[in-house]
Protein backbone atom coordinates (compact mmCIF):
# COMPACT_ATOMS: atom_id res chain seq x y z
CA UNK A 1 0.00 0.00 0.00
CA UNK A 2 2.89 2.57 0.55
CA UNK A 3 1.85 3.31 3.65
CA UNK A 4 1.27 1.66 6.99
CA UNK A 5 -2.53 1.84 8.28
CA UNK A 6 -1.25 3.57 11.36
CA UNK A 7 1.06 6.18 9.75
CA UNK A 8 -2.12 6.97 7.26
CA UNK A 9 -4.17 7.51 10.84
CA UNK A 10 -1.88 9.76 12.19
CA UNK A 11 -1.46 11.45 9.22
CA UNK A 12 -5.14 12.13 8.63
CA UNK A 13 -5.64 12.60 12.38
CA UNK A 14 -3.27 15.12 12.44
CA UNK A 15 -4.44 17.51 9.50
CA UNK A 16 -6.37 20.03 11.40
CA UNK A 17 -6.75 18.05 14.82
CA UNK A 18 -4.14 18.70 16.08
CA UNK A 19 -5.65 22.06 16.59
CA UNK A 20 -2.28 23.53 15.47
CA UNK A 21 -3.58 23.87 12.05
CA UNK A 22 -6.79 24.90 13.35
CA UNK A 23 -5.25 27.74 15.03
CA UNK A 24 -3.57 28.96 11.65
CA UNK A 25 -6.22 28.93 9.62
CA UNK A 26 -8.70 30.71 12.32
CA UNK A 27 -5.12 33.42 12.07
CA UNK A 28 -5.70 33.28 7.88
CA UNK A 29 -9.33 33.64 8.31
CA UNK A 30 -10.24 37.45 7.22
CA UNK A 31 -10.38 39.86 10.07
CA UNK A 32 -13.70 41.92 10.47
CA UNK A 33 -12.96 45.39 9.83
CA UNK A 34 -13.94 47.29 13.52
CA UNK A 35 -12.64 50.17 15.28
CA UNK A 36 -9.33 49.52 17.09
CA UNK A 37 -9.44 49.21 20.55
CA UNK A 38 -5.95 49.68 23.17
CA UNK A 39 -6.56 47.09 25.65
CA UNK A 40 -4.75 47.42 29.13
CA UNK A 41 -1.49 46.41 29.80
CA UNK A 42 -2.21 43.40 31.46
CA UNK A 43 -0.50 43.23 34.79
CA UNK A 44 1.57 41.12 37.25
CA UNK A 45 -0.83 38.62 39.17
CA UNK A 46 0.96 36.14 41.92
CA UNK A 47 0.29 33.09 43.44
CA UNK A 48 1.74 30.83 46.08
CA UNK A 49 1.71 26.72 44.43
CA UNK A 50 2.41 24.09 46.88
CA UNK A 51 6.14 23.93 44.71
CA UNK A 52 6.63 27.70 45.01
CA UNK A 53 5.60 31.27 43.52
CA UNK A 54 4.50 32.09 40.68
CA UNK A 55 3.78 35.20 38.37
CA UNK A 56 0.97 35.16 35.84
CA UNK A 57 -1.08 38.28 33.70
CA UNK A 58 -4.16 39.99 35.33
CA UNK A 59 -5.91 41.28 31.67
CA UNK A 60 -8.64 42.65 33.98
CA UNK A 61 -11.36 39.84 32.23
CA UNK A 62 -9.06 36.69 33.10
CA UNK A 63 -5.98 36.11 35.11
CA UNK A 64 -3.59 33.31 33.07
CA UNK A 65 -0.56 31.62 34.29
CA UNK A 66 0.77 29.63 31.33
CA UNK A 67 3.76 26.83 31.57
CA UNK A 68 3.33 25.91 35.09
CA UNK A 69 5.44 22.55 35.77
CA UNK A 70 3.46 19.86 37.31
CA UNK A 71 5.88 16.74 37.07
CA UNK A 72 9.41 17.03 36.68
CA UNK A 73 11.17 16.63 33.22
CA UNK A 74 10.28 13.02 31.86
CA UNK A 75 13.76 12.56 30.57
CA UNK A 76 17.25 10.46 30.74
CA UNK A 77 16.11 7.96 33.49
CA UNK A 78 12.56 8.71 34.05
CA UNK A 79 11.87 8.35 30.53
CA UNK A 80 9.19 6.01 30.57
CA UNK A 81 8.62 6.02 34.46
CA UNK A 82 5.36 7.75 35.98
CA UNK A 83 5.61 11.25 36.16
CA UNK A 84 7.48 12.36 39.34
CA UNK A 85 6.11 15.19 41.52
CA UNK A 86 7.85 18.42 40.71
CA UNK A 87 10.42 20.15 42.58
CA UNK A 88 10.06 23.29 44.03
CA UNK A 89 12.01 26.21 43.43
CA UNK A 90 12.71 29.35 45.33
CA UNK A 91 11.98 32.95 44.28
CA UNK A 92 9.04 33.75 41.92
CA UNK A 93 8.70 31.63 38.51
CA UNK A 94 7.89 33.13 35.64
CA UNK A 95 4.03 31.98 34.17
CA UNK A 96 3.19 34.24 31.37
CA UNK A 97 4.37 31.86 28.57
CA UNK A 98 3.22 28.60 27.24
CA UNK A 99 5.35 25.66 28.54
CA UNK A 100 7.06 23.23 25.49
CA UNK A 101 4.87 20.81 23.85
CA UNK A 102 5.38 17.19 23.91
CA UNK A 103 7.59 15.51 21.26
CA UNK A 104 5.27 15.15 17.95
CA UNK A 105 5.38 16.13 14.17
CA UNK A 106 3.63 18.92 12.69
CA UNK A 107 4.26 20.17 9.25
CA UNK A 108 6.39 17.22 8.55
CA UNK A 109 8.72 18.47 11.36
CA UNK A 110 9.82 17.57 14.78
CA UNK A 111 8.55 20.06 17.37
CA UNK A 112 8.30 20.10 20.93
CA UNK A 113 10.17 17.59 22.95
CA UNK A 114 10.54 15.58 26.47
CA UNK A 115 10.43 17.94 29.08
CA UNK A 116 7.06 18.75 28.54
CA UNK A 117 5.03 18.20 31.60
CA UNK A 118 3.61 21.90 32.10
CA UNK A 119 0.09 23.11 32.37
CA UNK A 120 -2.26 26.47 31.83
CA UNK A 121 -4.31 28.07 34.07
CA UNK A 122 -7.22 30.44 33.57
CA UNK A 123 -9.24 31.71 36.55
CA UNK A 124 -11.55 34.75 35.89
CA UNK A 125 -9.93 38.40 36.98
CA UNK A 126 -12.58 39.36 40.13
CA UNK A 127 -12.37 37.06 43.08
CA UNK A 128 -15.51 35.06 43.69
CA UNK A 129 -17.08 35.32 47.40
CA UNK A 130 -17.06 31.46 47.18
CA UNK A 131 -14.58 28.57 45.13
CA UNK A 132 -15.52 28.42 41.30
CA UNK A 133 -15.58 25.11 40.12
CA UNK A 134 -12.56 23.52 37.98
CA UNK A 135 -12.96 22.09 34.86
CA UNK A 136 -9.39 20.55 33.35
CA UNK A 137 -9.33 19.78 30.08
CA UNK A 138 -7.76 16.68 28.05
CA UNK A 139 -6.97 17.97 24.53
CA UNK A 140 -7.29 15.44 21.19
CA UNK A 141 -5.08 14.51 18.24
CA UNK A 142 -4.72 10.47 18.09
CA UNK A 143 -2.76 10.24 20.95
CA UNK A 144 0.31 11.70 18.92
CA UNK A 145 0.22 15.21 18.71
CA UNK A 146 -1.64 18.20 20.34
CA UNK A 147 -1.01 20.64 23.36
CA UNK A 148 -2.83 22.25 26.09
CA UNK A 149 -2.20 25.82 25.24
CA UNK A 150 -3.66 26.11 21.94
CA UNK A 151 -6.85 25.93 23.69
CA UNK A 152 -7.47 29.39 24.83
CA UNK A 153 -10.48 29.08 27.74
CA UNK A 154 -11.52 32.57 28.52
CA UNK A 155 -15.07 32.62 27.05
CA UNK A 156 -15.58 29.72 29.11
CA UNK A 157 -13.90 31.76 32.14
CA UNK A 158 -15.61 34.81 31.49
CA UNK A 159 -19.29 33.85 30.97
CA UNK A 160 -19.02 30.50 32.76
CA UNK A 161 -17.41 31.85 36.13
CA UNK A 162 -15.48 28.77 36.31
CA UNK A 163 -11.66 28.37 36.92
CA UNK A 164 -10.16 26.35 33.79
CA UNK A 165 -7.04 24.43 33.87
CA UNK A 166 -6.26 24.24 29.86
CA UNK A 167 -4.45 22.33 30.13
CA UNK A 168 -1.87 19.47 31.24
CA UNK A 169 0.10 18.29 28.57
CA UNK A 170 0.81 14.62 28.38
CA UNK A 171 3.04 12.52 26.42
CA UNK A 172 1.75 11.42 23.21
CA UNK A 173 3.01 8.44 21.24
CA UNK A 174 6.08 6.35 21.75
CA UNK A 175 6.82 8.37 24.57
CA UNK A 176 3.30 8.52 26.39
CA UNK A 177 2.14 4.88 25.32
CA UNK A 178 5.34 2.60 24.87
CA UNK A 179 4.89 -1.20 26.43
CA UNK A 180 7.41 -3.88 27.17
CA UNK A 181 7.34 -6.83 29.22
CA UNK A 182 8.56 -6.11 32.55
CA UNK A 183 8.43 -2.28 32.40
CA UNK A 184 6.47 -0.84 34.85
CA UNK A 185 3.80 1.59 33.70
CA UNK A 186 3.39 0.38 29.54
CA UNK A 187 1.30 1.70 27.93
CA UNK A 188 -0.02 4.04 29.97
CA UNK A 189 2.74 6.87 31.13
CA UNK A 190 -0.03 9.16 28.93
CA UNK A 191 -2.52 8.59 31.13
CA UNK A 192 -0.03 8.44 34.32
CA UNK A 193 0.67 12.35 33.36
CA UNK A 194 -3.14 13.03 33.25
CA UNK A 195 -3.82 11.70 36.51
CA UNK A 196 -0.59 13.71 38.04
CA UNK A 197 -2.02 17.19 36.50
CA UNK A 198 -5.21 15.89 38.64
CA UNK A 199 -3.32 15.69 41.63
CA UNK A 200 -2.02 18.75 41.17
CA UNK A 201 -5.26 20.77 40.90
CA UNK A 202 -6.13 19.19 44.36
CA UNK A 203 -3.53 20.65 45.76
CA UNK A 204 -3.21 23.74 44.20
CA UNK A 205 -6.51 24.61 42.95
CA UNK A 206 -7.59 26.94 45.67
CA UNK A 207 -4.58 29.24 44.79
CA UNK A 208 -6.59 30.17 42.20
CA UNK A 209 -9.75 30.58 43.85
CA UNK A 210 -11.08 26.91 42.53
CA UNK A 211 -12.43 23.98 44.61
CA UNK A 212 -10.78 20.96 44.50
CA UNK A 213 -14.23 19.31 45.66
CA UNK A 214 -15.58 20.19 42.35
CA UNK A 215 -13.64 19.12 39.50
CA UNK A 216 -14.91 18.20 35.99
CA UNK A 217 -12.37 16.71 33.55
CA UNK A 218 -13.64 17.26 29.72
CA UNK A 219 -12.12 16.08 26.97
CA UNK A 220 -12.37 15.88 22.85
CA UNK A 221 -11.11 12.89 21.00
CA UNK A 222 -8.50 11.31 22.31
CA UNK A 223 -8.56 13.75 24.98
CA UNK A 224 -12.46 12.16 25.02
CA UNK A 225 -11.41 8.64 25.45
CA UNK A 226 -8.37 8.96 27.79
CA UNK A 227 -11.39 11.04 30.14
CA UNK A 228 -13.65 7.75 29.45
CA UNK A 229 -10.76 5.64 30.03
CA UNK A 230 -10.05 7.56 33.70
CA UNK A 231 -13.83 7.09 34.82
CA UNK A 232 -12.79 3.34 34.29
CA UNK A 233 -9.57 3.82 36.63
CA UNK A 234 -9.44 2.79 40.25
CA UNK A 235 -6.04 5.52 40.08
CA UNK A 236 -9.29 8.39 39.83
CA UNK A 237 -10.58 8.46 42.91
CA UNK A 238 -11.49 11.22 44.82
CA UNK A 239 -10.09 13.51 41.79
CA UNK A 240 -13.00 13.87 39.48
CA UNK A 241 -16.63 14.66 40.22
CA UNK A 242 -18.17 15.31 36.66
CA UNK A 243 -17.00 14.65 33.13
CA UNK A 244 -17.56 15.45 29.73
CA UNK A 245 -16.77 12.80 26.77
CA UNK A 246 -16.51 14.75 23.77
CA UNK A 247 -16.34 12.36 20.57
CA UNK A 248 -14.00 10.01 22.70
CA UNK A 249 -16.51 7.26 24.04
CA UNK A 250 -14.92 3.89 25.51
CA UNK A 251 -17.88 2.18 23.06
CA UNK A 252 -15.91 3.56 19.68
CA UNK A 253 -14.83 0.53 17.28
CA UNK A 254 -13.52 1.10 14.01
CA UNK A 255 -14.04 -1.76 11.69
CA UNK A 256 -12.15 -2.21 8.87
CA UNK A 257 -12.22 0.69 6.73
CA UNK A 258 -14.16 3.12 8.59
CA UNK A 259 -11.44 5.29 9.84
CA UNK A 260 -9.21 4.74 7.00
CA UNK A 261 -11.02 3.76 3.51
CA UNK A 262 -8.60 1.26 2.17
CA UNK A 263 -9.94 -2.47 1.92
CA UNK A 264 -8.41 -4.54 4.49
CA UNK A 265 -7.21 -2.17 6.71
CA UNK A 266 -7.20 -3.59 10.36
CA UNK A 267 -10.16 -2.48 12.90
CA UNK A 268 -9.14 -1.30 16.30
CA UNK A 269 -10.81 0.34 18.90
CA UNK A 270 -9.22 2.92 21.11
CA UNK A 271 -7.26 1.29 23.25
CA UNK A 272 -5.24 -2.00 23.62
CA UNK A 273 -4.58 -4.74 25.86
CA UNK A 274 -1.18 -4.95 27.47
CA UNK A 275 -0.27 -7.88 25.49
CA UNK A 276 -1.03 -6.25 22.22
CA UNK A 277 1.12 -3.11 23.66
CA UNK A 278 4.09 -4.86 24.52
CA UNK A 279 4.07 -6.44 21.02
CA UNK A 280 3.84 -3.25 19.36
CA UNK A 281 6.98 -1.58 21.60
CA UNK A 282 8.83 -4.59 20.65
CA UNK A 283 8.03 -4.49 17.13
CA UNK A 284 9.50 -0.78 17.20
CA UNK A 285 12.44 -1.95 19.47
CA UNK A 286 13.34 -4.11 16.77
CA UNK A 287 13.11 -1.94 13.82
CA UNK A 288 15.38 0.68 15.96
CA UNK A 289 17.57 -2.34 15.66
CA UNK A 290 17.49 -2.90 19.34
CA UNK A 291 18.54 -6.13 20.62
CA UNK A 292 16.13 -8.82 22.16
CA UNK A 293 15.86 -8.49 25.78
CA UNK A 294 17.75 -4.88 26.03
CA UNK A 295 15.17 -2.92 24.21
CA UNK A 296 14.50 -0.76 27.32
CA UNK A 297 18.36 0.04 27.92
CA UNK A 298 18.58 0.53 23.92
CA UNK A 299 15.32 2.39 23.71
CA UNK A 300 16.37 4.86 26.71
CA UNK A 301 20.20 5.83 25.00
CA UNK A 302 17.86 6.60 21.47
CA UNK A 303 17.71 10.29 20.48
CA UNK A 304 14.07 11.90 20.39
CA UNK A 305 15.18 11.90 16.68
CA UNK A 306 15.57 7.88 16.23
CA UNK A 307 11.86 6.92 18.56
CA UNK A 308 9.97 9.53 16.74
CA UNK A 309 10.59 7.10 13.53
CA UNK A 310 7.97 4.72 15.01
CA UNK A 311 6.24 6.94 16.71
CA UNK A 312 3.24 6.51 14.87
CA UNK A 313 3.13 2.76 15.57
CA UNK A 314 1.81 3.90 19.11
CA UNK A 315 -1.48 6.36 17.98
CA UNK A 316 -3.93 3.91 19.74
CA UNK A 317 -1.99 2.19 22.41
CA UNK A 318 -3.01 3.31 25.50
CA UNK A 319 -2.78 -0.12 27.78
CA UNK A 320 -5.69 -1.62 29.61
CA UNK A 321 -4.78 -5.24 31.73
CA UNK A 322 -2.38 -2.68 33.74
CA UNK A 323 -2.67 -1.37 37.19
CA UNK A 324 -4.07 2.35 35.72
CA UNK A 325 -6.75 0.41 33.68
CA UNK A 326 -7.58 -3.04 34.86
CA UNK A 327 -10.19 -3.61 32.60
CA UNK A 328 -10.72 -2.62 29.02
CA UNK A 329 -12.53 0.30 29.31
CA UNK A 330 -15.85 -0.53 27.13
CA UNK A 331 -15.85 -3.70 29.10
CA UNK A 332 -15.88 -1.67 32.48
CA UNK A 333 -18.87 0.38 31.20
CA UNK A 334 -21.22 -2.66 30.73
CA UNK A 335 -20.23 -3.96 33.61
CA UNK A 336 -21.14 -1.02 35.83
CA UNK A 337 -17.25 -0.89 37.04
CA UNK A 338 -17.03 3.00 36.68
CA UNK A 339 -16.98 6.40 38.50
CA UNK A 340 -20.47 7.34 39.43
CA UNK A 341 -20.73 10.61 38.37
CA UNK A 342 -22.34 13.10 36.10
CA UNK A 343 -21.91 12.67 32.55
CA UNK A 344 -22.30 14.86 29.27
CA UNK A 345 -21.71 12.73 26.54
CA UNK A 346 -21.88 13.24 22.68
CA UNK A 347 -19.91 14.05 19.67
CA UNK A 348 -20.39 15.42 16.70
CA UNK A 349 -23.25 14.48 13.57
CA UNK A 350 -20.51 14.16 10.69
CA UNK A 351 -17.98 12.38 12.86
CA UNK A 352 -15.98 10.93 10.22
CA UNK A 353 -16.75 13.20 7.08
CA UNK A 354 -13.20 14.85 7.78
CA UNK A 355 -11.41 11.25 7.86
CA UNK A 356 -13.18 10.20 4.79
CA UNK A 357 -12.11 13.70 2.81
CA UNK A 358 -8.53 13.44 4.20
CA UNK A 359 -8.12 10.01 2.83
CA UNK A 360 -9.31 10.75 -0.61
CA UNK A 361 -6.75 14.37 -0.58
CA UNK A 362 -4.35 11.71 0.72
CA UNK A 363 -4.79 9.59 -2.23
CA UNK A 364 -7.56 7.09 -1.16
CA UNK A 365 -10.79 8.31 -2.35
CA UNK A 366 -14.01 6.11 -1.70
CA UNK A 367 -15.44 5.29 -5.60
CA UNK A 368 -18.30 3.24 -6.80
CA UNK A 369 -15.37 0.56 -7.46
CA UNK A 370 -13.83 0.05 -4.41
CA UNK A 371 -17.27 0.52 -2.45
CA UNK A 372 -18.36 -3.07 -2.87
CA UNK A 373 -14.54 -4.02 -1.26
CA UNK A 374 -14.96 -1.79 1.51
CA UNK A 375 -18.31 -3.19 2.23
CA UNK A 376 -16.63 -6.58 2.15
CA UNK A 377 -13.47 -5.94 3.74
CA UNK A 378 -15.53 -4.39 7.12
CA UNK A 379 -19.19 -6.43 6.88
CA UNK A 380 -18.53 -9.79 5.68
CA UNK A 381 -21.11 -12.04 4.91
CA UNK A 382 -22.92 -8.49 6.16
CA UNK A 383 -22.06 -6.79 3.08
CA UNK A 384 -25.07 -6.82 1.33
CA UNK A 385 -27.35 -6.26 3.98
CA UNK A 386 -25.22 -3.10 4.67
CA UNK A 387 -25.15 -2.30 0.76
CA UNK A 388 -28.86 -2.93 0.94
CA UNK A 389 -29.07 -0.32 3.80
CA UNK A 390 -26.96 2.56 3.04
CA UNK A 391 -26.90 1.94 -1.33
CA UNK A 392 -25.14 4.20 -3.49
CA UNK A 393 -28.02 5.61 -5.09
CA UNK A 394 -29.20 7.62 -1.65
CA UNK A 395 -26.05 10.11 -1.73
CA UNK A 396 -24.22 12.74 -3.81
CA UNK A 397 -21.04 10.95 -3.85
CA UNK A 398 -19.92 7.50 -2.95
CA UNK A 399 -17.47 9.28 -0.44
CA UNK A 400 -20.26 10.85 1.20
CA UNK A 401 -21.79 7.17 1.31
CA UNK A 402 -19.17 5.78 3.23
CA UNK A 403 -18.85 8.40 5.91
CA UNK A 404 -22.23 8.18 6.56
CA UNK A 405 -21.60 4.69 7.27
CA UNK A 406 -18.69 5.41 9.02
CA UNK A 407 -20.79 7.91 10.98
CA UNK A 408 -23.04 5.66 12.23
CA UNK A 409 -21.41 2.46 12.56
CA UNK A 410 -17.79 3.69 14.23
CA UNK A 411 -19.16 6.64 16.12
CA UNK A 412 -22.62 7.69 16.73
CA UNK A 413 -24.27 4.39 17.50
CA UNK A 414 -20.70 3.13 19.83
CA UNK A 415 -21.47 6.34 21.64
CA UNK A 416 -25.37 5.47 22.06
CA UNK A 417 -24.04 2.21 23.95
CA UNK A 418 -21.80 3.72 25.94
CA UNK A 419 -24.41 6.25 27.04
CA UNK A 420 -26.77 3.68 27.64
CA UNK A 421 -24.25 1.80 29.66
CA UNK A 422 -23.62 4.50 31.54
CA UNK A 423 -26.82 6.17 32.02
CA UNK A 424 -27.99 2.19 33.95
CA UNK A 425 -25.90 3.77 37.03
CA UNK A 426 -25.41 7.87 36.80
CA UNK A 427 -26.66 10.86 35.37
CA UNK A 428 -26.20 10.96 31.75
CA UNK A 429 -26.47 13.96 29.61
CA UNK A 430 -26.61 13.74 25.99
CA UNK A 431 -25.56 15.66 22.98
CA UNK A 432 -24.99 15.98 19.29
CA UNK A 433 -23.37 19.04 17.86
CA UNK A 434 -25.32 19.28 14.66
CA UNK A 435 -24.65 22.59 13.17
CA UNK A 436 -24.27 21.74 8.89
CA UNK A 437 -22.62 24.74 8.31
CA UNK A 438 -19.26 24.03 11.14
CA UNK A 439 -16.49 25.86 9.96
CA UNK A 440 -14.15 23.76 8.23
CA UNK A 441 -11.54 22.89 10.90
CA UNK A 442 -9.77 20.13 9.06
CA UNK A 443 -9.04 22.31 6.41
CA UNK A 444 -9.69 19.50 4.02
CA UNK A 445 -11.12 20.09 0.46
CA UNK A 446 -14.23 17.67 -0.32
CA UNK A 447 -16.21 16.54 -3.18
CA UNK A 448 -18.99 16.38 -0.50
CA UNK A 449 -20.25 18.58 2.67
CA UNK A 450 -18.34 18.02 5.54
CA UNK A 451 -20.74 19.32 7.97
CA UNK A 452 -20.28 18.99 11.74
CA UNK A 453 -16.87 17.14 11.10
CA UNK A 454 -14.92 16.00 13.65
CA UNK A 455 -13.17 18.49 15.96
CA UNK A 456 -15.63 21.10 14.73
CA UNK A 457 -17.46 22.65 17.99
CA UNK A 458 -14.31 23.06 19.44
CA UNK A 459 -14.19 26.97 18.47
CA UNK A 460 -17.89 27.36 20.00
CA UNK A 461 -16.26 26.48 23.26
CA UNK A 462 -12.34 27.88 22.93
CA UNK A 463 -10.55 30.76 21.03
CA UNK A 464 -8.13 28.40 19.31
CA UNK A 465 -4.61 29.22 19.22
CA UNK A 466 -5.48 32.52 21.29
CA UNK A 467 -8.08 33.75 18.76
CA UNK A 468 -11.78 33.71 18.37
CA UNK A 469 -12.95 31.53 14.72
CA UNK A 470 -13.75 34.98 12.83
CA UNK A 471 -15.81 32.47 10.12
CA UNK A 472 -18.79 31.95 12.95
CA UNK A 473 -22.09 33.84 11.58
CA UNK A 474 -24.19 36.00 14.64
CA UNK A 475 -26.33 32.08 14.44
CA UNK A 476 -23.19 30.02 15.20
CA UNK A 477 -21.85 32.57 18.20
CA UNK A 478 -24.90 32.51 19.78
CA UNK A 479 -24.97 28.63 20.03
CA UNK A 480 -21.21 29.06 20.95
CA UNK A 481 -22.78 30.85 24.14
CA UNK A 482 -25.50 28.22 24.86
CA UNK A 483 -22.97 25.72 24.33
CA UNK A 484 -20.87 27.70 27.08
CA UNK A 485 -23.34 28.25 29.20
CA UNK A 486 -24.63 23.99 29.16
CA UNK A 487 -20.82 23.36 29.26
CA UNK A 488 -20.08 25.58 32.61
CA UNK A 489 -23.47 25.30 34.39
CA UNK A 490 -22.55 21.14 34.42
CA UNK A 491 -19.25 22.32 36.08
CA UNK A 492 -20.81 24.54 38.52
CA UNK A 493 -23.94 22.06 39.78
CA UNK A 494 -23.79 18.64 37.45
CA UNK A 495 -27.07 19.81 35.20
CA UNK A 496 -26.66 21.92 32.21
CA UNK A 497 -28.41 24.84 31.75
CA UNK A 498 -28.00 27.99 29.70
CA UNK A 499 -29.83 30.70 29.62
CA UNK A 500 -32.54 31.45 26.74
CA UNK A 501 -31.93 27.93 25.62
CA UNK A 502 -34.06 24.91 26.35
CA UNK A 503 -33.90 22.73 28.81
CA UNK A 504 -31.88 19.66 28.81
CA UNK A 505 -33.52 16.51 29.88
CA UNK A 506 -31.18 13.63 31.50
CA UNK A 507 -30.53 10.76 29.62
CA UNK A 508 -32.14 7.23 30.39
CA UNK A 509 -31.80 3.90 29.09
CA UNK A 510 -35.70 3.72 28.28
CA UNK A 511 -36.06 7.60 27.09
CA UNK A 512 -32.45 8.10 25.16
CA UNK A 513 -32.95 11.89 25.19
CA UNK A 514 -30.08 12.97 22.79
CA UNK A 515 -30.05 17.35 22.79
CA UNK A 516 -28.86 18.60 18.86
CA UNK A 517 -26.92 21.57 19.56
CA UNK A 518 -27.36 23.59 16.13
CA UNK A 519 -27.93 27.24 15.53
CA UNK A 520 -31.28 28.83 15.36
CA UNK A 521 -31.18 29.22 11.54
CA UNK A 522 -31.16 25.35 10.90
CA UNK A 523 -34.12 24.66 13.90
CA UNK A 524 -32.32 25.48 16.60
CA UNK A 525 -31.63 23.28 19.94
CA UNK A 526 -33.74 20.42 20.24
CA UNK A 527 -34.14 16.82 20.58
CA UNK A 528 -32.45 14.52 18.24
CA UNK A 529 -33.84 11.65 16.19
CA UNK A 530 -30.57 10.05 17.17
CA UNK A 531 -31.02 6.47 17.02
CA UNK A 532 -33.66 6.66 13.88
CA UNK A 533 -30.95 9.02 11.60
CA UNK A 534 -27.89 6.78 12.77
CA UNK A 535 -29.58 3.76 12.34
CA UNK A 536 -28.52 2.18 15.42
CA UNK A 537 -31.69 -0.23 15.47
CA UNK A 538 -30.16 -1.21 11.84
CA UNK A 539 -26.88 -1.87 13.85
CA UNK A 540 -27.65 -3.54 17.10
CA UNK A 541 -29.80 -5.64 14.97
CA UNK A 542 -26.89 -7.05 12.58
CA UNK A 543 -24.68 -7.52 15.64
CA UNK A 544 -26.95 -9.81 16.99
Amino acid sequence: MGVSFRRLLALIAAGCLTIAACATQSAAQPQPQAQVQVAPKPQPSIVKLDSGRIRGLDDGTVRTYSGIPFAQPPVGALRWKDPVRVTPWKGVAEATKPGRQCTQMEAGKQIGGEDCLYLDVTAPAKPSRKPLPVMVWLYGGGYTTGAGSAYDSRRLVDQGEVVVVVTPNYRLGAFGYLALPGLVGSGTFGLADQLEALKWVQRNAAAFGGDPGNVTLFGQSAGGMSSCALLTSPATRGLIDKAVIQSGSCMLDWVSGTYVPIPGMPSFTPYSSLKASQGTGLAAAKKLGCAAGKELECLRAKPVSELMKVNDSFASNLAYGTPLLPLDPPQALRKGRFARVPVMSGGTKDEGNGFIAGAAQAGYPVTAENYPQLMQGAFGEHADTVTREYPLTDFASPGLAWATVANDRAWACPTLEGETAMAARTTVYAYEFADDKAPNISNISSDFPLGAQHASELPYLFDLGGRPWHGLTPDQWRLADQMIGYWTSFAHTGRPRAAGAPAWPAFTPSGQTVLSLKPAGQGGIGPADYRGEHRCGFWSGLAD
